[in-house]
C-alpha cells in the first residue's frame, strides 16, 4: 500500500497512477448494505471491478479502513464493505479519521473529496443525491451537490435519484456552476428511468467531457463535471408503474417521520418490494452502464496527457 498525501492507495492504483494507466474512482456506499442487499451488493460489485480491469482501466474503492481514507483496497476489505452500516459524507471524514473508525463506507461527496486528494479524475457511482421533496420544511439537500461544486472531478451516475425533486436539484447544481452533460441524451436521467424531462445539454464523446474540465481549470474555476448517463432502455422500469410507487413511497416516508440520511435506503428498500424486486437488476444494470461509460472518459484523459 502507497500514500498520496493523506490518502492511503493499494498497489494497483499507486501503480497505475505512476505509469499513466487510467484510474477510476468508486463510492462503497451503493455495495453495502446501505446500497443494496445481499447478494445483489457483491454482485454489483464484481461487475463493476470486471468492467474496469477487462478494459484496461484500474478501479479504486473508496472507504475510512481502521480511520485511514483509502482509495483501492484488498479483497479482505472489500468483503468488509459489503457487510458495512457506517455511512461517511465528506463532513464524516474527518472524525472518521479522528476516531479511527473500523469500515465506514463512503458516499459520493466523500467519495469526490478523496478522488481530488488522490489526483484521480474521474469517478463513477449509480446516482447522486440531491434536493428532497419538502425541503422547504426538512431543509434535507445532499452534500453531494456541493461536492461536486468543490471538487475538480468528473462524477459519472445515471442522473440523481428519481424520488428527489429533480428540477430543483437541477436548479441547484446551475446555481453552484456545475456542468451537467447528459452522455448521447438531451433529458437528465433519473435513475431507473431515461428520461426526466428536465433538458440538459447532450454530448457525444469523451473528449467533450475531458476538455469540459480542463477548460473549467484554466479559468479558475474549481468544480468538477456531473455526466448523466441513461439506464439502458432495455433495463429501465417502467415509468407508468415506478412514479406512483415514488409518490407513493415519499407520502409513507413523510407519515412515518422519515428524514435525512435514512430517507433513501427507505425507499430503495420500498421500491424493490413494490417492484417485486424489478429495481435491483435495474439498479446493477446502470451501474455497470455507468462503468462503461467511466472507461471511456477515463481512457480520454490519458490520451490527452
Amino acid at each position: 500500500m502507497g500514500r498520496i498525501g493523506i490518502v492511503r492507495v493499494s498497489d494497483e492504483v499507486e501503480s497505475a497512477l505512476s505509469d499513466g494507466t487510467p484510474v477510476i474512482a468508486l463510492e462503497s456506499t451503493v455495495f453495502s448494505r446501505l446500497g443494496l442487499p445481499q447478494p445483489a451488493n457483491a454482485d454489483a460489485l464484481n461487475r463493476c471491478l470486471s468492467t474496469f480491469t477487462d478494459n484496461g482501466t484500474v478501479p479504486g474503492v473508496t472507504a475510512v479502513i481502521k480511520g485511514e481514507v483509502c482509495l483501492g483496497l484488498r479483497d479482505s476489505e472489500l468483503e468488509q464493505i459489503l457487510d458495512a452500516e457506517t455511512k461517511i459524507a465528506s463532513r464524516d471524514l474527518p472524525m472518521a479519521m479522528a476516531e479511527k473508525i473500523p469500515v465506514g463506507v463512503t458516499t459520493v461527496s466523500a467519495s469526490l473529496a478523496i478522488s481530488a486528494a488522490a489526483g484521480v479524475k474521474v469517478f463513477c457511482t449509480g446516482g447522486i443525491g440531491g434536493i428532497h421533496h419538502g425541503y422547504e420544511e426538512t431543509g434535507d439537500l445532499s452534500a453531494d451537490l456541493y461536492a461536486l461544486a468543490k471538487h475538480p472531478v468528473v462524477c459519472v451516475s445515471a442522473g440523481a435519484k428519481a424520488f428527489l425533486d429533480l428540477p430543483r436539484t437541477l436548479e441547484m447544481l446551475e446555481s453552484l456552476g456545475v456542468p451537467v452533460l447528459g452522455w448521447k441524451t438531451d433529458e437528465f436521467p433519473a435513475f431507473y428511468l431515461r428520461t426526466s424531462g428536465i433538458p440538459i445539454h447532450r454530448i457525444e464523446e469523451a473528449a467533450t467531457v475531458v476538455n469540459t474540465l480542463k477548460n473549467a481549470a484554466s479559468l479558475s474555476l474549481p468544480q468538477g463535471v456531473l455526466v448523466g448517463v441513461p439506464i439502458p432502455e432495455k433495463n429501465q422500469l417502467d415509468p407508468e408503474k415506478v412514479w406512483p410507487l415514488i409518490y407513493k413511497a415519499l407520502t409513507t416516508s413523510k407519515e412515518l417521520g422519515i428524514r435525512g440520511p435514512k430517507v433513501t435506503p427507505f425507499i430503495l428498500d420500498a421500491l424493490a418490494k413494490e417492484t417485486d424486486g424489478d429495481s435491483i437488476p435495474a439498479n446493477l444494470a446502470l451501474l455497470e452502464n455507468n462503468a462503461q461509460v467511466a472507461v471511456k472518459i477515463a481512457k480520454e484523459f490519458q490520451s490527452k496527457i
